[in-house]
């Protein structure tokens, strides 16, 4: 048997810290003797060792309680799971050191491969782990959509790794984001779903916002009035919608909205002809000068 001290000389986690894993039923120690005094035997320190393996992938400690205590859970198979994702962390934190060693030394080195999607692919794989087949054909039909789903993803890497590196500043915090909403998703979906019930206010409320936004396609993007209603359009979306609330879209999340509006040609037609030709430009321009200019703009 091991004190606390002992434990926190041997791993390097403070004693505050192991006395939090016990409060929150993460960690307990393996017998408290009569003064009080936490002890912890190998099997105990088995189990420390598993949660700062969770820890060191960036798991948070209630999705660590979720695993370690779900009934099925296999610690061999965490093991091997866990070294996987630690290669993969490794092999490209070695990468962005090279490349940051070529870049130092003042080469010009046009290279994104060091911003794979490794980390998110296995995320997804270890979502599915952790769920069972029913929750997944509950929300995507079949564990074939949901592995078709996946494949479809990696065949677009370089599509997506673009688009999360402008919507989200980098890959690791795109990966961030999707562990976030993936460990949150079967909220995220109830939420979805009375989304759904209430599409119709919903819709009807947006499209009034847009009705008063392009109510004058003359005026300047920019101006103050303008400003004015794209301030509460957004303050809307990202105030009242808990599907919204509770999905992080990443900080340039209106940022990329005004990019479609001014760029995207299935956007632009739909828009145009729902309020007027030019109306898709007026709008890209508007949002994009709020978050350009305005305090917290951009963010979900």
């Amino acid at each position: 048997m091991r004190t606390v001290k002992l434990v926190t000389e041997l791993s390097g986690v403070s004693v505050r810290t192991l006395q939090y894993y016990d409060e929150i039923g993460l960690f307990k120690p393996s017998k408290v003797t009569e003064s009080g005094y936490r002890m912890y035997d190998d099997d105990a320190l088995e189990v420390l060792q598993q949660i700062l393996f969770f820890k060191e992938l960036d798991f948070q400690l209630k999705d660590i309680i979720l695993i370690m205590e779900n009934p099925n859970y296999d610690k061999n198979k965490a093991f091997k799971n866990q070294k996987k994702l630690i290669q993969v962390k490794r092999d490209r934190l070695n990468d962005l050191l090279n490349l940051l060693d070529k870049l130092v030394k003042g080469e010009k080195c046009m290279s994104f491969k060091e911003f794979d999607m490794s980390e998110y692919y296995n995320a997804l794989e270890v979502f599915q782990e952790n769920h069972t087949d029913d929750e997944i054909i509950e929300h995507w039909g079949s564990v074939d959509e949901f592995n078709k789903m996946t494949e479809d993803f990696k065949s677009k890497e370089s599509e997506i790794a673009q688009m999360a590196i402008k919507q989200y500043g980098s890959i690791e915090k795109y990966t961030g984001a999707m562990k976030k909403n993936l460990n949150n998703f079967s909220d995220t979906m109830e939420q979805l779903n009375t989304l759904k019930d209430n599409a119709d206010g919903y819709v009807r409320k947006s499209s009034e916002m847009m009705t008063e936004l392009t109510s004058d396609l003359s005026k300047n993007p920019s101006s103050k009035g303008v400003q004015q209603i794209v301030a509460k359009l957004i303050n809307a979306v990202n105030g009242t919608n808990e599907f919204v609330k509770n999905v992080d879209f990443g900080d340039n999340y209106w940022g990329l909205m005004s990019e479609l509006y001014l760029s995207n040609p299935a956007y632009i037609e739909v828009t145009d002809k729902q309020y007027g030709d030019g109306a898709s430009k007026f709008i890209g321009e508007a949002l994009k000068y709020y978050c350009e200019n305005m305090s917290n703009a951009g963010k979900v």
